[in-house]
């Protein structure tokens, strides 16, 4: 089983900018799709982004163009860049790591855009 835990939410101003990390141990990292979710305040979670052990990437549709996934298997970490930030990304971000059916998650980190 992999643990996960997310850092570098935070507060930022409409059109500002943050770097999301989920560092991950525990199990062999590049095993695992590694994916962002995020929930809003009344809302389901919803998938952000993922991206498989080789690189391929799939965005949700509200973040294409804005928001980039990377991950370094060497470093056991997955990021999310997250540039032009709207109000209604305001949220918990939530790192997922999944395989074979099976997933685990992080703890989530606040995300608040605000002017």
């Amino acid at each position: 089983q992999v643990q996960l835990v997310e850092s570098g939410g935070g507060l930022v101003q409409p059109g500002g900018s943050l770097r999301l990390s989920c560092a991950a141990s525990g199990s062999i990292f590049s095993r695992y799709i590694m994916g962002w979710y995020r929930q809003a305040p009344g809302k389901q979670r919803e998938l952000v982004a993922e991206i498989t052990s080789g690189g391929s990437t799939r965005y949700a549709e509200f973040v294409k163009g804005r928001f980039t996934i990377s991950r370094d298997n060497a470093k056991n970490t997955v990021w999310l860049q997250m540039n032009s930030l709207k109000l209604e990304d305001t949220a918990v971000y939530y790192c997922r790591a999944k395989r074979l059916g099976r997933s685990s998650w992080g703890q989530g980190t606040q995300v608040t855009v605000s002017s």
